[in-house]
């Protein structure tokens, strides 16, 4: 199978969309074939054009692919207030732009803190969405303590999940200082395997001198990241994580279980622990894992749009 690539001149010009209060820049493929729609829902710190190597093939197989730069990134509104990235404002932008295309539903797919909105979505407004496809972060059930705590108390408060909820501000300033030199030393594969080290791990990888691993991406692939960030800075997309506890009190009387069809892709080499109990939380899944870090569509774009069109073939003809 031979390798994709996309330059980003290749990449399609965006739309600025207004829905749900707020602008967001929007990047689609396949606009003739109306009717099938699949949302790809990036992840942090991404941006849409973490799919670039999707759209062609979603669209090619028929589907008409919609991909924003969710609230917090890219060229699209970046509200100041912290709860604007609550749980029911990251899926209210997603149910109006459903409205926005005209579309009762679509499948998404998202990928990390994507994932999790994606999880948020089917759990909220669950006529809105026909099929789920997450990559990397499996859903996230939600116990007796707020997030906060319990991963505080799971993984302590060098946890980036917990520095950005009890420091704020502090990673914001760093990532900022360091665009560049932070996305190129996270945007790594086929790292070698190292002992823990202290302190907050992506505060560090933005101080590294050197990068561990292959690159991801190519240098003009790189540059959009980078560009993009360096535009809008890191505070947005930071916000997600800070309303960890919100969402979990949002959450509280909503029905625990995804009831759609579901495929979950797990990277084997991923950081981000495989779920135990996902089935009990999402009945109709199936489970795939690619031989990938954590930054799977990107790594094995080949094997991911194989493993996505086959499923979403098979939930056509069901």
């Amino acid at each position: 199978m031979t390798s994709l690539k996309i330059l980003p001149a290749d990449f399609p010009e965006p739309t600025l969309v207004r829905v749900n209060g707020v602008e967001l820049e929007v990047f689609e493929a396949g606009r003739e074939n109306a009717g099938g729609a699949v949302v790809l829902c990036h992840g942090w710190p991404e941006h849409a054009f973490s799919w670039r190597l999707q759209m062609s093939a979603l669209a090619a197989a028929g589907y008409h692919v919609i991909v924003p730069n969710q609230r917090g990134y890219g060229n699209s509104s970046r509200p100041a207030a912290v709860t604007d990235y609550d749980i029911a404002h990251l899926t209210g932008d997603l149910v109006a732009l459903l409205d926005h295309h005209g579309y009762e539903d679509a499948t998404f797919i998202g990928h990390d803190w994507g994932a999790n909105v994606v999880w948020g979505l089917a759990l909220l407004h669950p006529d809105r969405v026909n099929r789920v496809i997450n990559l990397s972060l499996p859903y996230l059930e939600r116990g007796e303590k707020p997030w906060v705590e319990f991963l505080e108390d799971l993984l302590g408060g060098d946890s980036h999940l917990v520095h950005f909820n009890r420091q704020p501000g502090v990673a914001d300033a760093v990532f900022d200082a360091n665009t560049s030199r932070f996305l190129r030393n996270l945007f790594r594969k086929n790292e070698p395997p190292r002992e823990p080290q202290p302190g907050m791990a992506f505060i560090e990888l933005a101080h590294a001198e050197t990068p561990l691993g292959d690159p991801v991406m190519s240098e003009d692939e790189l540059a959009v990241f980078v560009s993009a960030f360096e535009t809008s800075g890191f505070t947005g997309s930071l916000n997600w994580y800070r309303n960890l506890d919100r969402n979990w009190h949002l959450l509280a009387d909503v029905d625990p279980v995804v009831h759609q069809p579901a495929l979950m892709v797990y990277g084997d080499r991923d950081v981000i622990a495989r779920s135990a109990n996902l089935a009990e939380f999402v009945p109709g899944v199936e489970v795939t894992s690619l031989d990938a870090g954590h930054w799977i569509q990107q790594e094995k774009p080949d094997e991911l749009n194989q493993a996505i069109l086959e499923w979403l073939g098979r939930a056509r003809r069901s």
